[in-house]
């Protein structure tokens, strides 16, 4: 099999393959580490590549292929995002301020190790993972492979240009204001945000007073569930994830919203309206019920709920670091900023967000999928706020990507669909929102749409 092709197969398709015995576990680590060695001094991915462990641990799933042993992730070659913890390996935060390396692995990686997936590396991040572009002093900037002018989006910035550029099967993000749907919808691929508490985040339980989660970026929707099937806390569906994918939806009530959830503002660009229009006219033809319907979103949300706890999420991250004067300064503001929000206010808001989330999830009475463009506007130019000061960038990218962060709050399951490509060359998504604990439905729908409209054979310039 030619090594580029190996290379953007997706991690299901590899799974196959290497329990097949068409290819080995070893040969397919060298097709990754050799195009990483080639392609990643452009893109910084990559924060580190294990390079010598990953032979190892492809060397010990082959011994297990061999012997007649099966899994879902057996041999696979994975990414980390340098926010989750790996044993023997420091987790940096995108900073030189963190600590030591760790002892042990994030249970996420534990899981993913269970299933057989051997660990390439770790993928870069914004400095404590703030922003949804991947630049750092620290690291330096990662680079978009379909236009390397622009970043891939943030904070798993890293983690979408790698697999995007084929330098990794599959990796692992995390999404506490749309981490895993912004560098996904820029890089062009399936990124799913589970419902909270599914992919275990410990030892980080929690994380920005819940807003966080882990969850996978993908080449396709089954790739996707091949992660949630192996990682997942909560019950799945019958037949599980892998299984939901494979079903159809049936017929669906789908509502388009390109709402912008108030108060903030942003410009709906004509490149993702296209998307969304044209998602609904695909739906339609698929024999969807589509509708014109926007979620009730309330207006004091975003600053009484989003905002607050990623300023604290932050402060509380900063707060454990043992360098902390070492960071960034706008990174510093944010830390100071989230520090005045108290425990008090802190403890009122996570009281409040049930009857927020219930007034959200309304629409689900009515309908089963709520589809929103996946961003605003396109990734900025590498390097665009190096001046500017925490709240000025603050409010300049939160118009780029006003549709995620409410789906944080709310803790619901949200997916991003590749679609088209804008002006630049970039990607451009939709967004699936489902109904609480509902992944099997984004799943399904999302596989119809990528049966209609494939999208994993698309490869960006670099690659």
């Amino acid at each position: 099999m030619n090594p580029d092709d190996l290379a953007f197969a997706g991690a299901a398709a590899q799974a196959r393959l290497l329990a097949d015995g068409v290819i080995s576990a070893p040969a397919l680590v060298e097709t990754y580490l050799d195009r990483i060695a080639a392609l990643d001094p452009v893109l910084r991915s990559y924060r580190v590549v294990l390079a010598d462990s990953a032979r190892h641990e492809a060397a010990a799933a082959q011994a297990r292929l061999d012997a007649g042993e099966r899994s879902s992730l057996l041999g696979v070659p994975i990414a980390i995002k340098d926010d989750i913890d790996v044993a023997g390996e420091v987790t940096t935060y995108g900073s030189a301020a963190h600590g030591p390396a760790r002892t042990s692995d994030a249970d996420v990686v534990g899981r993913l190790r269970a299933a057989g997936a051997v660990i390439l590396g770790k993928t870069a991040v914004p400095e404590m993972m703030i922003w949804p572009f991947t630049e750092t002093l620290t690291f330096g900037a990662t680079r978009n492979p379909y236009n390397t002018d622009f970043t891939p989006g943030g904070s798993s910035g890293g983690s979408g240009a790698a697999v995007a550029a084929g330098l990794a099967a599959l990796a692992v993000g995390s999404d506490g204001m749309g981490s895993i749907r912004i560098p996904s919808t820029w890089c062009g691929l399936f990124g799913i945000k589970p419902q909270r508490d599914r992919v275990p985040l410990a030892p980080h339980d929690d994380a920005w007073s819940g807003l966080s989660v882990n969850g996978p970026m993908a080449r396709s929707v089954e790739d996707a569930a091949v992660f949630l099937d192996a990682t997942t806390t909560l019950p799945g569906p019958d037949g599980g994830f892998v299984g939901a994918a494979r079903r159809s939806p049936g017929r669906l009530r789908i509502a388009l919203s390109d709402k912008v959830p108030p108060p903030l503002a942003a410009r709906v660009g004509r490149e993702q309206r296209a998307a969304l229009v044209g998602a609904g006219a695909l739906l339609r033809d698929l024999g969807h019920d589509v509708v014109q319907r926007d979620p009730d979103y309330p207006p004091s949300a975003v600053y009484a709920q989003a905002l607050p706890r990623y300023f604290r999420g932050v402060s509380d991250d900063v707060a454990m670091l043992p360098h902390p004067e070492r960071l960034d300064r706008r990174t510093r503001s944010f830390a100071r900023i989230g520090a005045m929000v108290s425990d008090r206010r802190l403890a009122a808001m996570r009281a409040a967000e049930h009857d927020i989330t219930a007034r959200i999830l309304s629409i689900f009475d009515d309908v089963d999928v709520v589809i929103t463009p996946g961003s605003a506007a396109g990734p900025s130019r590498v390097g665009a706020y190096q001046r500017r000061g925490a709240i000025a960038t603050l409010a300049l990218v939160s118009a780029r990507v006003p549709f995620q962060a409410m789906f944080n709050v709310t803790g619901q399951p949200a997916a991003v669909v590749p679609w088209g490509v804008d002006a630049h060359g970039i990607p451009t998504s939709i967004q699936l929102v489902g109904r609480p604990c509902d992944e099997a439905t984004l799943l399904s729908l999302s596989a119809q749409i990528e049966t209609a409209r494939p999208w994993r054979d698309r490869r960006p310039a670099v690659s």
